[in-house]
């Protein structure tokens, strides 16, 4: 018996467009930023989170409707939304901005993420289930979007996820995330905002015919003004500095001399 239409999942994926792991960060001349004019690729939360969903639909079969994989960035930005759709997802989103735009902050992200949605949701084809999205980008280390998205949304929402299991035909989730003391398991109720970890998955390379099909999957471009959202920043950055250089460190043969050097040091010890 084939699921009936109100059983199908639709699975939104946020990603970024970042500078890459490997790339050796270097501050501007001007100390207001990194610079830019170095390699890019997607964020490795985010390949996790387009992994994740696709191994769901392989996992489930019929029953996941549709994978969309969407990005707020410049024009550039639509190669990382081929990479994901040479991984498996069906169809993009291009948020374009202009080139010299600022990078936009996670509220203003997910309020165009929440905005994608309810354009999801209107146009009759059943909508967003599930979001599932990096903890956080590696430029910024922010953490901050997915809660936030969740928040606006009022849907549940499952952090740090090491382990995904979804119940279509009961709409719910199983989730296993990361917490300072072990592991932690919640059951979600659909719609759901998922944020992946590093253990989660290990991403697919996309295969050079997977990678030609991409080139002709679909990919919807719009504005900031298209979703009614303003996407300046509040924040201003006022000075990017590299941390300082290490200083080589030194032995000493005994106890005193450690307590010496340490006096010296100006650390002091302190009365209980």
């Amino acid at each position: 018996m084939r699921p009936s239409a109100v059983r199908l999942l639709n699975i939104l994926v946020p990603i970024k467009r970042t500078v890459d792991y490997a790339v050796k960060i270097r501050v501007n001349p001007d100390q207001k930023g990194v610079d830019l004019n170095v390699k890019h690729s997607m964020n490795p939360f985010d390949e996790i989170a387009v992994e994740e969903a696709v191994r769901l639909r392989e996992k489930l079969k019929g029953e996941v409707k549709s994978i969309k994989v969407v990005t707020i960035g410049p024009p550039k930005a639509a190669e990382t939304l081929r990479t994901a759709l040479a991984m498996g997802a069906d169809a993009g989103i291009h948020v374009e901005l202009p080139d010299a735009a600022p990078a936009p902050e996670p509220l203003g992200v997910a309020k165009a993420l929440r905005a994608v949605i309810e354009r999801e949701n209107a146009d009759g084809k059943g909508g967003v289930d599930l979001v599932i999205m990096g903890k956080q980008a590696i430029d910024d280390d922010a953490g901050q979007t997915g809660q936030m998205l969740a928040g606006i949304l009022d849907w549940a929402q499952a952090t740090f996820a090491s382990k995904l299991v979804v119940d279509p035909a009961k709409k719910e989730a199983s989730v296993t995330r990361e917490i300072d003391g072990g592991l932690e398991e919640l059951k979600c109720r659909l719609p759901l905002v998922v944020t992946t970890d590093l253990r989660l998955n290990e991403p697919r390379y996309a295969s050079l015919p997977n990678i030609m099909k991409a080139k002709k999957k679909p990919i919807q471009k719009l504005t900031a003004a298209d979703l009614g959202v303003d996407l300046t920043p509040i924040l201003e950055t006022v000075k990017v500095t590299e941390p300082p250089k290490r200083v080589g460190g030194g032995k000493v043969e005994n106890v005193d001399q450690l307590i010496a050097k340490l006096k010296e040091a100006g650390i002091t010890p302190v009365k209980s």
